[in-house]
């Protein structure tokens, strides 16, 4: 900060802007002051009112690995299951805090990434008006410090190119590591400012630390703050190493600890990248992400093509993206020579190519463009044509146009987000949206098609899995659901090949082993399916329905007792499945063992109180069985009577087992009347086995026999 050794006072002389400390004051920042205090009121308003309709949004793509099939954060505490395996220790303990508060419900998962996010925001606006009042930018731009910070901060705060970084869930690990990325700096700053530096040096060491359990992009914030405070602070390189090398070296060794966390990222993250990734050579991407950064800078000036997945292709020629390729090295050129000759404006360009580093060089990745990469770099050219204007409309003697400007851009972009983010109503909503902008990504129309199958829309997302494996023949995802789809709707037929090409692809995929058993089950093959479920088990043990499956083909085959070891199995891994406590209960009841049939009966009932079919099959039980073995004919007549109404009395065997029922309650007249209308509907819905059964039966209930 610029001091001011001696400033001699008079009485009556007009009061100097040069205050006691040696900070010049301005009368617009004193008169902006007054508004520091309702800053972050004003940051929760504008933040709330973009993402407010966010706040139902489902989990989409990544979020059911991470979050709804990671068993890992389903419990709080031990913390090492989910510290321990993953390169982003401090993303899973932020979701195992929110399973832990909310389960399952998506609105806690949102309103974390929002207040992530706003916070963030809060910070940049500290870092950027700060740095406005620094000795370089003073006397430019410190009257103006309050204002111009803040209302850049709000158009990053609301522009809509964040909604993929805080709408979809689990990419909260760009927007917490963004948040730490900035807390960092900020330390630093305040850390230059005060006599108490040290404290503020720590902070700034902590801050890294905990962003490397985030993200690696990280990795790039010691060369930041580097040359920002080169930029803006230190009067040379040497001074600045002297000064501060202890606080470089804190931050470099943060660094350290990402080797380690990467080798405990899973199998399938470390096959998402890599030299040689899909063919895509760093020569390949690095020419693919000179078009992609183009992209980027027309997002933040015209956010209309925001896509979740585009599918970016890789280049493959340096002639296809030649003048992307020269517009990108003028600007780079143009960054390095604004560090030497105006360091305030080289380090906006430095800043945003160096975040971009790790994803958007050479390092050939799965995805090579994803707008939630922009989050932090965003802000650089926020302020770049936010601060940019304001100067140029001061020249001009305009500066209300600028201020007009920059005003009025907080709201429109709040409503552009706010319209960006009704698109992630549904998993439906949003997949429908990036198909209709990205028609040849195949997970693309992988993911639209799951979506209409939840919905049960079944013509249009086998229509969009074939799309997929269009694009993609070698799509097993796509395959192994495009058969299972057609398995379940009756075409088993053309299920079957679909289904044993994504096992030729991909022989360890037990969910494809699992279906392609239901398949060749559909169509009789019971003892093909019996050994493609064996297969499944090997696999992967732990996949109930594969244990439920082979205990139900085994059950039919009398082979019962293997039967209920494999049902036992499955409520080892799902003990909260009432359809295999009911049909382990049907099983032990089958093998004389109705004590523990009881059991399992009344379990699945208490998970599932209107399970019609597990009513039907212990009321059948209660009935036939005699007091000492535990038959309870009132109970049986309770149960049986829930399932006839849930049915409209317009199921025959469950009017058979209410028959049965009052029959052994010895209530013969309800028991003929029950016979009677079970008939009735036996022969309207074709069924003369039931038919013949209950006429029989109705002659013992007209002699007073059960």
């Amino acid at each position: 900060m610029a001091q001011v050794s001696r400033v001699s006072r008079r009485r009556n002389s007009k009061k100097s802007p040069i205050t006691a400390s040696g900070k010049v004051e301005f009368k617009e920042e004193k008169a902006a002051a007054g508004w520091i205090n309702w800053l972050p009121l004003i940051f929760v308003f504008f933040g709330g009112a973009a993402y407010y309709n966010s706040l139902h949004a489902p989990f989409i793509l990544d979020d059911r690995y991470h979050i709804v099939e990671n068993g890992r954060i389903h419990q709080l505490w031990p913390p090492w299951p989910y510290l321990l395996h993953t390169s982003r220790p401090i993303i899973y303990l932020s979701l195992a805090l929110n399973y832990a508060v909310g389960g399952l419900d998506p609105v806690g998962y949102h309103v974390f990434n929002i207040a992530v996010h706003i916070a963030a925001a809060l910070i940049l606006y500290g870092i950027l008006r700060r740095t406005l009042l620094s000795s370089l930018l003073r006397q430019q731009f410190g009257a103006s410090a309050i204002w111009l910070a803040g209302l850049t901060a709000l158009i990053w705060l609301v522009h809509p190119i964040q909604t993929e970084s805080v709408t979809y869930v689990v990419q909260r690990g760009e927007s917490l590591m963004g948040l730490f990325y900035l807390l960092t700096l900020y330390c630093v700053v305040r850390g230059i400012e005060s006599p108490r530096s040290a404290w503020w040096y720590a902070g700034a060491v902590a801050s890294c630390f905990l962003g490397v359990g985030c993200k690696g992009v990280i990795l790039t914030a010691p060369l930041v703050v580097f040359l920002y405070d080169r930029a803006f602070f230190a009067g040379s390189w040497r001074d600045l190493v002297r000064r501060r090398w202890h606080l470089y070296a804190g931050l470099a060794a943060t660094c350290l600890l990402f080797p380690l966390l990467l080798s405990q990222a899973p199998e399938e993250w470390k096959e998402s990248a890599g030299f040689e990734y899909a063919g895509a050579t760093p020569l390949k991407y690095a020419m693919t992400q000179s078009a992609v950064l183009l992209h980027y800078l027309r997002l933040v000036f015209w956010p209309d093509a925001l896509c979740l997945d585009c599918g970016w292709p890789i280049t493959r020629t340096a002639g296809d993206v030649l003048p992307q390729l020269l517009i990108v090295g003028v600007l780079v050129a143009a960054t390095i020579w604004a560090l030497r000759r105006k360091p305030a404006l080289g380090f906006l360009g430095a800043w945003f190519f160096i975040i971009l580093i790790p994803t958007s060089s050479f390092m050939p990745i799965a995805d090579a463009e994803v707008d939630h990469r922009m989050y932090l770099s965003l802000a650089a050219i926020v302020a770049l044509t936010a601060i940019g204007l304001f100067w140029l409309m001061r020249r001009f003697g305009a500066p209300s146009i600028a201020w007009l400007a920059i005003g009025l851009i907080v709201p429109l972009l709040t409503a552009l987000t706010v319209r960006r983010n009704s698109d992630y109503a549904s998993e439906l909503t949003i997949w429908q949206d990036t198909v209709s902008k990205s028609p040849r990504m195949p997970r693309a129309q992988y993911d639209l098609a799951h979506s209409l199958e939840a919905e049960n829309r079944i013509p249009e997302a086998i229509l969009h899995y074939k799309k997929a494996i269009e694009d993609n023949p070698d799509y097993v995802d796509a395959l192994n659901n495009l058969g299972h789809v057609l398995a379940v709707s009756g075409n088993v037929q053309d299920a079957v090949p679909y289904l044993q090409r994504a096992i030729a692809l991909k022989p360890g995929l037990a969910e494809a082993h699992l279906n392609l058993g239901y398949a060749l089950a559909q169509q009789g093959k019971v003892k093909d399916a019996i050994a493609q479920w064996e297969e499944t088990i090997r696999i992967k043990p732990d996949l109930a329905d594969a244990h439920n499956n082979l205990a139900i083909a085994l059950a039919l085959d009398g082979r019962t007792e293997a039967a209920v070891d494999h049902w036992e199995q499955a409520l080892k891994v799902t003990p909260d499945s009432a359809d295999i406590h009911n049909n382990l209960a049907y099983a032990l009841s089958r093998l004389g063992r109705t004590r523990d049939a009881f059991l399992h009966y009344e379990q699945a009932l208490r998970l599932k109180p209107d399970y019609v079919l597990a009513q039907d099959a212990f009321a059948k039980l209660l009935a036939t069985l005699g007091p000492e073995a535990g038959g309870d004919p009132n109970r049986a007549i309770d149960l049986a009577s829930h399932a006839c109404a849930a049915t409209n009395n317009q199921v025959a065997s469950y009017l058979e087992t209410l028959a049965m029922s009052y029959a052994a309650a010895r209530r013969f007249e309800d028991a003929i009347r029950t016979a009677r209308e079970a008939i009735e509907v036996a022969r309207s819905t074709g069924h003369p086995e039931i038919e013949r059964e209950m006429e029989a039966r109705l002659d013992l209930y007209r002699h007073g026999r059960a």
